[in-house]
C-alpha cells in the first residue's frame, strides 16, 4: 500500500501548510477529480461521496472532504487537533465578497463543542478549546450564493494561523467569562454578546435541542467555542490576505488589566470634561460639528486617530453614545439597521437577523450628560450586551408581533394628514418597538403584498436604555 502521508510530513506544520497551499485556486470538485486519479487508499464513504457534499445545508462536509480526499486521513471527532503530531487543527471556512469589493467571513469558526460538565474543571492552557485553537490551518473558500453545487466553490487562501499574543489575552478572558457563567448555573443564559473574540455559539441540530448543565436543573442549548464572525473577518483581511493594512490597536503595549477595564479606565480619565474642552484637547473642530462627534471623541480618548479600532473590529463592539438630559431622562431611542419586510417574514426567531445582532454584539455605551448650565459633559462609559431575559422575552415578543403584522398585511390608517400603522409601539413593550428609519417617504422597501412602505427598524426604548446605565452617571455635577 502506498503511504500517502509522504505528500507531507505529518509532524511538521510548515510541511502541512506547503502541501495545503496547492489547494489555492482549486474547486472542491477539482480536489475530488485529483483524488480519483491518484486513488488514495483511505477509509471513506464508498458511494455517492460527492453527492452528499453537494448539499448546501450539510455542515462540515467540505472540511471532511479536504481531510479525506486531499490529506488522505480519516476524519474524527476527538479532542485532539486534526494533525495531532504537528499540533495543527484544520479548518475549512467560507468568506464572501460584498458588492463594494470588501471581503468578510461568512460565518463564525466553530472550534469544539462545550461540554458543560468537563469544561468547569479545565484551565485555559489545558482546555480542549485551546488545543484546537492555538495553531490552525485555515482554508478559506469563496462562498457564492449563485452556485447551487458546493463543490464548485473555489479555495482562495490557505495559511497557518496562531492568535497573536495581544489576542490570546482577550481570548483567555473570554474563556474565563464563559466558564464562570457555567459555574454559576447559567449555561442556559450564555450569549455571544458576553465576550469579545471567543464566543459560546449555539450548535444544535434543531432549535429545541437542550442539554443538562452541572449547577442548575435548567436545560441549556448545546453550544460550541467559536471565534466570532467579526474576529474571523479581521483575521482574513489582516493576517491571511497579504499586504493589507491593519486598523489601529487600542492597546499598544501589554496592559495589566483586562481589555474592557483598560478601555473604561482610558475614557473615564476624561470624566466631567465638556465636549467643547474635549474638542480642544483632541484638535476636533467643534464649529463644524460632525454627526458622530461624541463617538469620534471616544476614539480619540482611546488614542485612535480614525473611527475604527482593531479590537472593536475583531470583537464586533459597537460604540453608542448616549446623552442624558438635565432632568435625568434620555430623549432618543436607540436605532438599529433597517429590516426588509419580505426577508423578515421568512426568518425564525432563533436565526433572525435582529435576534442574532443583539446576541452577537457587545456595545460600548459612552455616556454624556447636560449640566445645569446646558453644557454637555462626559460622564463615563460601560460595556453592555442585552440581558438574556430581555432578549428572549420582550424583544422576541416584539419581533414575533412584527412578523405577524407583516404576514397578515400591514394596516395603514391616515389621520390628520399622517399615516399610522399597527406595528409594535414603544407604549406596548418595556424594551423595544418598531419605527420608521427612512430618509424620506420615498425611501422604501416592498411589502409582501407589493405595496411600498418607508423603511422600518427595531428601536430600544429610551426608558429601557436609561434603566441599563450605571447609576453613577446620574450624580449631579
Amino acid at each position: 500500500m502506498i503511504n500517502y502521508f509522504e505528500e507531507y510530513d505529518e509532524t511538521d506544520p510548515v510541511s502541512i501548510e506547503t502541501y495545503a497551499k496547492r489547494l489555492i485556486g482549486k474547486t472542491f470538485a477539482d480536489v475530488c477529480k485529483q483524488d480519483d486519479i491518484t486513488k488514495a487508499m483511505v477509509v471513506r464513504e464508498a458511494t455517492n461521496y460527492e453527492v452528499k457534499h453537494e448539499n448546501k445545508k450539510r455542515k462540515g462536509g467540505l472540511g471532511e472532504l479536504i481531510e479525506e480526499r486531499y490529506f488522505h486521513y480519516q476524519t474524527n471527532n476527538d479532542a485532539c487537533p486534526d494533525f495531532d503530531k504537528a499540533g495543527v487543527e484544520l479548518k475549512v471556512t467560507p468568506y464572501k465578497q460584498n458588492k463594494n469589493g470588501t471581503l468578510v467571513a461568512k460565518e463564525r469558526l466553530i472550534l469544539t463543542m462545550i461540554d458543560y460538565f468537563t469544561v468547569v474543571d479545565e484551565t485555559f492552557e489545558d482546555s480542549h478549546m485551546w488545543k484546537k485553537a492555538q495553531l490552525i490551518l485555515l482554508v478559506y473558500y469563496l462562498y457564492q450564493q449563485e452556485l447551487k453545487n458546493r463543490l464548485e466553490y473555489r479555495i482562495g487562501y490557505v495559511k497557518l494561523f496562531s492568535p497573536p499574543e495581544q489576542d490570546i489575552k482577550i481570548i483567555k478572558h473570554d474563556f474565563k467569562v464563559i466558564v464562570e457563567k457555567i459555574k454559576n448555573g447559567k449555561a442556559h443564559e450564555l450569549s455571544e454578546g458576553d465576550t469579545l473574540y471567543l464566543g459560546a455559539a449555539p450548535k444544535a441540530a434543531t432549535s429545541k435541542d437542550r442539554r443538562k448543565q452541572p449547577f442548575s436543573d435548567e436545560l441549556a442549548k448545546p453550544r460550541a467555542f467559536a471565534f466570532k464572525n467579526s474576529y474571523m473577518t479581521y483575521v482574513l483581511n489582516n493576517y491571511i490576505i497579504p499586504g493589507k493594512n491593519t486598523y489601529e490597536p487600542i492597546v499598544k503595549d501589554i496592559a495589566e488589566d483586562s481589555f474592557e477595564d483598560y478601555v473604561v479606565r482610558k475614557i473615564n480619565a476624561y470624566c466631567d470634561w465638556s465636549v467643547n474642552d474635549l474638542c480642544t484637547e483632541f484638535h476636533v473642530e467643534y464649529q463644524k460639528k460632525p454627526k458622530n462627534l461624541e463617538a469620534m471623541l471616544a476614539y480619540r480618548m482611546l488614542g485612535i486617530k480614525g473611527n475604527r479600532a482593531e479590537e472593536f473590529e475583531k470583537a464586533n463592539v459597537v460604540v453608542k453614545t448616549i446623552r442624558i438630559e438635565k432632568n435625568n431622562k434620555i430623549k432618543e431611542n436607540m436605532s438599529f439597521p433597517t429590516f426588509k419586510f419580505k426577508e423578515l417574514i421568512e426568518e425564525d426567531w432563533d436565526n433572525s437577523t435582529f435576534g442574532n445582532y443583539l446576541r452577537e454584539t457587545r456595545f460600548l455605551f459612552v455616556v454624556y450628560k447636560y449640566d445645569q448650565q446646558g453644557e454637555l459633559r462626559l460622564k463615563g462609559c460601560q460595556f453592555w450586551n442585552i440581558p438574556f431575559e430581555d432578549l428572549e422575552e420582550n424583544v422576541k415578543t416584539v419581533w414575533e408581533r412584527t412578523q405577524t403584522v407583516i404576514r397578515e398585511g400591514l394596516q395603514i390608517q391616515r389621520r390628520n394628514g399622517k399615516n399610522y400603522n399597527n406595528l409594535p409601539k414603544a407604549s406596548e413593550n418595556p424594551v423595544c418597538h418598531v419605527r420608521p428609519h427612512a430618509q424620506n417617504s420615498k425611501d422604501t422597501y416592498e411589502l409582501p403584498d407589493g405595496r411600498l412602505y418607508p423603511k422600518q427598524c427595531f428601536w430600544l426604548n429610551n426608558n429601557y436604555i436609561l434603566s441599563q446605565l450605571d447609576k453613577r452617571y446620574f450624580q449631579d455635577l
